[in-house]
């Protein structure tokens, strides 16, 4: 099988080494972390949580699990699975991987071109990860913070971050030498229909790079900009839902998106490849 899952996880108190005992991931020192009946298992120690049900809610899971697997957000899936078989064999890492969609696209196409990967996801929403969990076994699924990786030091080649938050310092020490962080943010008007619908006023993005650290040197970068229609309630609902625009837009505004029932939308992004310094 070319797809395999990355085994070096490191418990996130003491930072030793966990091995696979039973159902449970444990280290010398004695801390055991269970697998969860939906294949995940939970690295982020009660201590590290900034609140009690941290990251992306329920309902926001939900309504990204809904929208995506409508294809909307395809073209982008594409894309990043292109650029990461632009190299060969390689341990992959998502952090911040969501419900899992595109990681789930990444792997079928691995599948398609027998491309050997070895695969491990992290989001720091235990809903997310449990539902990326019930839909693929395939990798190694773990609710965890990217403030605190729990793999050990460079074992990854390739990090993805899609809509998601870099920790410059974690990237660094998990990655090989030569390794590279593919990163996919947000351009300039994406989304601009939506945001002319919620918001008084629209502020002008900054369009600086994510990553600033000198050991990250910037090697690609291309805007990929493609148009998405939205052909009914429960779609326009769900895009609202699931990103934060939801409870940055007035009570009017809201109001306002989800009494439509045709959307004609921008979808516009960047898709950054950094390599690490050797």
């Amino acid at each position: 099988m070319p797809i395999t899952k990355i085994s070096a996880l490191r418990c996130p108190i003491e930072h030793s080494p966990l091995q696979l005992v039973g159902g449970s991931w444990r280290c010398e020192n004695g801390h055991s972390y269970d697998v969860a009946k939906q294949g995940y298992v939970n690295l982020l120690p009660v201590q590290n949580k900034r609140s009690k049900d941290p990251g992306d809610s329920k309902a926001m899971v939900q309504a990204r699990r809904e929208f995506l697997d409508q294809g909307y957000y395809q073209p982008l899936a594409q894309v990043l699975a292109d650029t990461v078989f632009a190299q060969g064999e390689q341990a992959v890492l998502d952090a911040g991987c969501g419900e899992g969609y595109y990681l789930r696209y990444l792997v079928e196409q691995a599948e398609q071109n027998s491309t050997d990967l070895s695969m491990a996801a992290l989001d720091i929403s235990k809903w997310a990860v449990q539902a990326a969990a019930k839909r693929d076994k395939r990798m190694s699924w773990m609710v965890a913070s990217n403030n605190s990786i729990p793999l050990d030091d460079n074992s990854v080649d390739t990090i993805l971050c899609v809509f998601g938050f870099p920790v410059e310092a974690e990237f660094k020490r998990i990655l090989k030498p030569g390794g590279r962080l593919i990163m996919v943010d947000p351009a300039g008007d994406h989304l601009k229909e939506l945001k002319a619908i919620i918001y008084s006023e629209i502020k002008s993005k900054n369009e600086t790079l994510p990553i600033t650290a000198s050991e990250f040197e910037l090697i690609s970068e291309q805007r990929e900009t493609f148009p998405v229609s939205l052909t009914s309630n429960e779609a326009i609902k769900d895009l609202l839902t699931m990103t934060p625009h939801l409870y940055r837009s007035s009570a009017e505004g809201r109001e306002r998106a989800e009494a439509m029932s045709f959307l004609q939308l921008t979808a516009d992004v960047w898709v950054r490849v950094f390599t690490l310094s050797a």
